[in-house]
């Protein structure tokens, strides 16, 4: 199973380029294609570390850092240290299923974890089923009018206003309505 795969390349200039594998191994490969005599002979190669030699590595270590940047050296450490994040690696439906089992403080809490979080705790899907899942009967006149105004902002909204807002619905469509048929 392969953890991450990165690639870069390592100049304009040249078809060279590193690449980084993680499976059990840390798997770090380089090659040049020149036709250039100097580089002739250049071979690629390959380094191949079980994680916990890698750990301990301190010359690969300083090769990723600087081909891929700390933040991809930091998260090679993680891994190896059996650091993973699951959430981030399942589907939107999965995790809008778990969040819609959340209550509303850990849903705010969850929206400041990343910028993918954020948007799937706004996003009208999670706040449909959060509504359904407390109102259970949601007449067309209300699925409208969520559709119109959000259904967060649809949840947020007190009844009073709710009631309000229909009632002005109802009575805008009737006048559209009876305008039409004049």
């Amino acid at each position: 199973m392969t953890l991450i795969q990165v690639y870069a390349p390592t100049t304009d200039a040249e078809e060279e380029g590193v690449n980084l594998k993680l499976t059990k191994y840390v798997i770090f490969r380089w090659w040049k294609i020149s036709l250039r005599s100097e580089y002739r002979e250049a071979r690629p190669g390959e380094l191949k570390e079980s994680h916990e030699d890698f750990l301990d590595d301190p010359s690969l270590q300083i090769q990723i850092a600087i081909v891929f940047g700390s933040s991809t050296l930091e998260h090679i450490f993680n891994l190896c240290r059996g650091n993973f994040d699951f959430l981030v690696r399942l589907p939107d439906t999965l995790l809008l299923y778990i969040m819609s089992y959340l209550d509303l403080e850990d849903i705010a809490r969850l929206s400041q974890v990343s910028h993918r979080f954020e948007t799937l705790c706004n996003s009208d899907k999670l706040w449909e089923v959060i509504v359904q899942d407390l109102l259970g009967t949601i007449t067309p006149e209300m699925k409208s009018l969520a559709q119109e105004i959000g259904w967060k902002q649809f949840f947020f909204t007190n009844k009073l206003q709710l009631q309000l807002q229909l009632r002005r619905r109802k009575k805008k469509s009737a006048g559209s309505s009876g305008s039409v048929s004049d």
